[in-house]
């Protein structure tokens, strides 16, 4: 705060002396006596004789005394050494994502280097015979491969190094082949598609030969034929192929597990809001579905739109979408107007 740094206790006077400046970065190293003053500025240096700054919109000044108007109560305009920070205080906590706030708490107390867990390497493929790249020209039976680009979307957004390693054919040694190489270069392998049980569908077949199955299947729509295992050294996580199903496996199965091996004591959790319904959501009991829903902010609280379309190969009702509609897994059909449990996307 601009103004006069002085002793509460001399506000019997309504004339001060001044004796000095502190500036920024130039402190006022000399003493203040009773019915004394010294000018400050912002962000300068309180001699310790004082114990208040009064402001100078609050003071009249000839240039070698100051008569106060409106006197400062005792320690107010001041900040502390300490107030922030103190001594042995924890700055941040073991397993803490460092966000921008921490970066500069770290700075201001002169923190250069801490010690940080490793970014874990991501390695993510597609599998499927029909699924062509981003600037081929589709042939008849063949597909854009969506779910590569949207995983590394995620993965970026994950903090993870994330490696794209492209299609692998419907075969199992290619399959076989791809999983072992991948082990040899990254922490976690996540593959889409080839988890289900038709013929083509050779992933986990391929884990328990080369790694171990510790899951398959869960009871969440969509998303159901997950797979989960290790390879070796590595995590493996067996997505759905269905576009829709790879983001909310991903980020309900996928996202806090990875959070958990790159330190994270304290998940980030999704934001789970009541809205109301402005239509019927039809539903079968026997699995949780993250249905795909418009939220808005009404004068009433949230309502809550369902996507009209909730196929799990429609990638558009993600794009359109900007909650999650959490639909528990014995509840069927939800009438108009009953109240829902949403996820915001953001």
């Amino acid at each position: 705060m601009d103004g006069y740094a002085l002793l509460h206790s001399d506000q019997q006077q309504t004339t001060l002396k001044l004796v000095g400046c502190s500036w920024a970065g130039r402190p006022y190293t000399g003493l203040v006596a009773k019915g004394e003053c010294v000018r400050v500025f912002t962000g300068a240096f309180v001699p310790d004789d004082c114990d208040c700054v009064v402001m100078q919109e609050n003071v009249t000044s000839d240039g070698e005394s100051i008569t106060i108007n409106s006197w400062p109560t005792p320690f107010e305009n001041i900040r502390d050494i300490g107030s922030d920070i103190q001594q042995h205080n924890i700055i941040i906590d073991k397993g803490k994502l460092i966000k921008p706030a921490d970066i500069g708490l770290l700075a201001s107390c002169g923190v250069a280097d801490i010690a940080v867990y490793k970014k874990l390497t991501v390695g993510f493929f597609s599998t499927g015979d029909e699924l062509i790249s981003i600037g081929q020209q589709p042939l008849l039976g063949e597909i854009f491969d969506s779910n590569r680009y949207t995983l590394h979307a995620l993965l970026e957004d994950a903090g993870v190094n994330a490696l794209d390693l492209g299609v692998i054919p419907d075969n199992f040694s290619a399959v076989e082949e791809a999983l072992l190489s991948a082990s040899q270069l990254c922490d976690v392998i996540i593959t889409t598609g080839g988890v289900s049980v038709g013929d083509a569908d050779f992933i986990t077949d391929v884990l328990e030969k080369i790694g171990r199955v510790e899951l398959w299947k869960i009871a969440i729509k969509p998303g159901k034929p997950l797979a989960f295992g290790h390879i070796k050294g590595s995590t493996f996580f067996g997505l759905p192929g269905n576009p829709v199903s790879v983001m909310v496996t991903f980020q309900q199965v996928v996202l806090p597990a990875l959070q958990k091996m790159m330190g994270q004591q304290q998940l980030s959790t999704t934001l789970t809001l009541p809205a109301i319904t402005t239509a019927t959501i039809n539903k079968q009991p026997g699995r949780m579905e993250f249905q795909r829903g418009i939220v808005k902010n009404t004068q009433q609280g949230l309502s809550v739109t369902p996507i009209s379309h909730q196929g799990s190969h429609l990638l558009s009702s993600m794009s359109m979408a900007n909650c999650f509609i959490l639909l528990e897994q014995q509840s069927g059909a939800i009438e108009k107007g009953q109240t829902v449990n949403i996820q915001p996307f953001s």
